[in-house]
């Protein structure tokens, strides 16, 4: 079975299949404010996402961070590093990108697991 949440008419916020939770890039609401607030705005997204599916951030196996300006990797950091739960660090990418909006600094996507019991 499949299972979308958020779809729209483009893409869905995540996918469940086979035990998994495909998470796509999310970015922030509010444009306005730094790079620090739009992680901590895209990482609440992405809490909210995976607690939708039944599982959360101590389950996720892979992540994807894009950065406009790789500069900012550090104040990204800042912010993942207090998140992401302790012992738990999934594999992940962060690469320089330009994204669809210039007044975007981050977008995360992620792949996490559903638990088993």
């Amino acid at each position: 079975m499949i299972r979308r949440i958020g779809s729209g008419p483009r893409l869905s916020a995540a996918t469940v299949h086979g035990g998994l939770v495909y998470v796509s890039g999310q970015v922030p609401d509010d444009l306005s404010v730094d790079v620090v607030d739009q992680t901590r705005q895209v990482l609440t997204k992405i809490d909210a996402i995976l607690a939708e599916a039944g599982t959360d951030k101590s389950r996720i196996l892979s992540a994807m961070v894009w950065l406009p300006a790789i500069g900012d990797f550090g104040a990204f950091n800042s912010v993942w590093d207090g998140w992401i739960a302790p012992g738990a660090a999934p594999s992940r990418a962060c690469v320089e990108s330009r994204l669809a909006d210039p007044a975007i600094k981050v977008e995360v996507g992620c792949i996490a697991a559903l638990p088993t019991d």
